[in-house]
């Protein structure tokens, strides 16, 4: 397939959803100046807690946060590799300019090779 997939798990305060939102369109925006396809930000519905693992385990969410699921779609693990030190230094996105309305420490990510898309 000719995409790769960046994908994203974080716990977010619940009373930070309209923060969070803007801050993510406002990332979204920046990371397709930098060649993103698409970005996918999902605000958790019906996130169970797990009795080995879940999602709200994996990012160590407490009662009053909300689990988010995100996936950016990029045209190749190559330009994912290319855009993302220019994404780290572009200063609309530094904590200190622009503070993330969740702990990022408790993010989860990785990047994955599409093998079933039907």
């Amino acid at each position: 397939m000719s995409y790769y997939v960046q994908g994203f798990v974080l716990a977010v305060p619940t009373a930070n959803k309209d923060a969070f939102i803007k801050h993510a369109r406002e990332a979204a925006g920046i990371f397709k100046e930098y060649g993103v396809l698409k970005c996918v930000e999902c605000w958790g519905d019906d996130v169970p807690d797990g009795v080995h693992t879940s999602f709200p385990m994996a990012v160590k969410a407490e009662a009053d946060e909300t689990v988010v699921f995100s996936w950016y779609i990029w045209p190749s693990k190559e330009a994912l590799d290319a855009a993302m030190p220019k994404i780290m230094e572009d200063g609309r996105l530094d904590p200190a300019n622009n503070p993330m309305p969740f702990d990022g420490k408790r993010m989860i990510y990785g990047g994955f090779m599409p093998v079933v898309d039907l």
